[in-house]
């Protein structure tokens, strides 16, 4: 079995907006990570590549490496040039009702923060970005109604593929949060992977439609980067659920289908996840 590190990033910026702050990392912290990020010696892979080679049997890399941002913040951008200078390619998880431009959403789940605009994203998949789907307005999917949940899996899917012009095969749960449903419906919608966060290393054993991550908090030292980046320090996906995570889960969704009843609008500073926004 392959330990495969896949990192979760959020913001790169100096100012982020206050709600995102716990999950961003500055411009020169990010450069020192990707000094890292060489130096491990760790081939860097997107997502779907990592999916397509299991799946078709081929060796993997001996120490693959996934780098992954999600909901699609304005810094991205700058994060995404220091990247591709290293031949480094990434996966971006696009909340596609937060992009600027058209398609905003009034529902969205998301306090307010600088977003990219739907008219960069063209040219970021031509850079070793690959676009991945985060739903449309960012809601706790295993809370919702099965059709709502669907719609939302699916919108951001064919909205990133019309702007595109090209099949968009990974997906990331909002929070990381998911069920067996959301799993299936993540599936029946074409992709071919779905991340969640988990904090621990993913693998070759590894469920591709709940992919474990590593956040990237504002308080991860480079001690534990570098151990990540070793394969220490974390535990390997697939592992038994702790109890408190499954109690967790059904208070979350208890408490979700009693003030939502399965509509998509939610409040608009929802429970802060243990995982990550």
């Amino acid at each position: 079995m392959t330990i495969v590190p896949i990192l979760l990033y959020h913001s790169v910026s100096d100012d982020p907006a206050g709600w995102i702050a716990p999950y961003a990392v500055s411009p020169r912290t990010f450069a020192r990570h990707v000094e890292l990020l060489v130096a491990s010696g760790r081939t860097p892979m997107t997502v779907t590549t990592l999916i397509d080679t299991l799946r078709d049997g081929r060796e993997l890399p001996a120490r693959p490496l996934l780098v992954t941002f999600d909901d699609g913040f304005a810094d991205f951008a700058d994060a995404a040039t220091v990247l591709a200078a290293h031949q480094i390619p990434c996966t971006l998880y696009v909340t596609t009702g937060a992009l600027r431009g058209p398609h905003q959403s009034s529902r969205l789940c998301l306090p307010p923060a600088r977003m990219l605009a739907w008219s960069q994203l063209p040219e970021l998949a031509e850079h070793d970005v690959e676009i991945g789907a985060h739903t449309h307005t960012h809601p706790q999917l295993d809370t919702l109604r099965e059709r709502v949940a669907a719609a939302e899996i699916r919108e951001c899917k064919d909205l990133l593929e019309d702007a595109l012009g090209r099949e968009v095969r990974s997906f990331a749960y909002p929070h990381g949060f998911h069920s067996t449903r959301v799993k299936r419906q993540a599936h029946v919608a074409g992709y071919t992977s779905a991340t969640a966060v988990g904090n621990a290393f993913s693998s070759t054993a590894d469920d591709p439609f709940a992919l474990a991550r590593l956040t990237i908090r504002s308080t991860t030292t480079i001690d534990e980067l570098r151990a990540w980046l070793a394969g220490r320090d974390a535990a390997v996906a697939p592992f038994p659920e702790a109890w408190r995570t499954k109690a967790w889960r059904t208070y979350r969704r208890l408490r979700g289908h009693r003030s939502t009843r399965g509509i998509i609008t939610m409040p608009v500073r929802p429970s802060r996840p243990p995982g990550g926004i």
